[in-house]
């Protein structure tokens, strides 16, 4: 109807691929209200990694949100390459352990692997072969005696209430989405289960020019992360 219909303009699109990141929702939103919405068909998709990858390879999204490390970088930076695709980084942190402000170890000032053996680990599944290379989880190589899969966020918030569950994330969160019952306290690394530091950052067509909409929605990233620094949470 848009493309062929008489008197009709077609819409603006886009699209962003994210993994499960509230600080990236949280930009998209403020970039929407800045726009006006009957001119524009937004999209954002959270998804596996290899898909937020396709997506952008095969133009879906515009831009694409994930993290890189030392351990999943020779794999992801590969197939980057591959593809001429470009890494853009946003920022740097350590490993926090994302759980319920009632899970027993919440009031912890640091939470060592040793004092999260008790507990189910809760990772978005990727499927596929790799997974661990393309996990969103920082530390996906550690022997994790207890793991739980979830396809969404929604579920594993719940997890954590419901069975002590926590992930291992960059420490970033929005309350204004996920609300104030989770919490992100520093991972203490030991010699045996060493720290990691994440890359956060977007990835893009190589050489790409960027829309005025993406950048846009870059800045807004931009700024929700440099409030998360602020608040100690990187």
């Amino acid at each position: 109807m848009e493309r062929y219909g008489e008197n009709e303009s077609r819409k603006k699109i886009f699209s962003v691929s994210t993994q499960h990141y509230t600080f990236a929702v949280k930009s998209f939103v403020e970039l929407v209200k800045k726009l006006d919405t009957s001119e524009f068909e937004f999209a954002i998709r959270e998804e596996q990694t290899q898909k937020i990858i396709d997506d952008v390879i095969n133009m879906n999204s515009e831009i694409g949100i994930l993290y890189l490390s030392s351990f999943n970088m020779p794999v992801i930076g590969k197939l980057l390459r591959q593809n001429h695709l470009e890494f853009h980084e946003l920022i740097s942190c350590e490993a926090y352990v994302y759980l319920w402000k009632g899970h027993p170890l919440a009031d912890n000032e640091r939470i060592s692997f040793d004092e999260l053996k008790d507990y189910p680990c809760l990772s978005f599944e990727q499927g596929g072969n790799g997974s661990m290379y393309f996990a969103e989880e920082i530390l996906a190589s550690y022997p994790y005696p207890r793991i739980i899969r979830a396809t969404d966020r929604a579920t594993m918030l719940n997890l954590m209430v419901g069975l002590g569950g926590y992930t291992l994330c960059s420490g970033i969160i929005c309350e204004e989405l996920n609300g104030s019952d989770f919490i992100a306290v520093p991972f203490a690394p030991d010699d045996a289960h060493p720290g990691e530091t994440m890359k956060v950052g977007y990835i893009t067509k190589k050489n790409l020019l960027l829309s005025k909409v993406g950048k846009i929605y870059i800045e807004e990233l931009k700024r929700t992360l440099s409030l998360g620094k602020a608040d100690g949470l990187s």
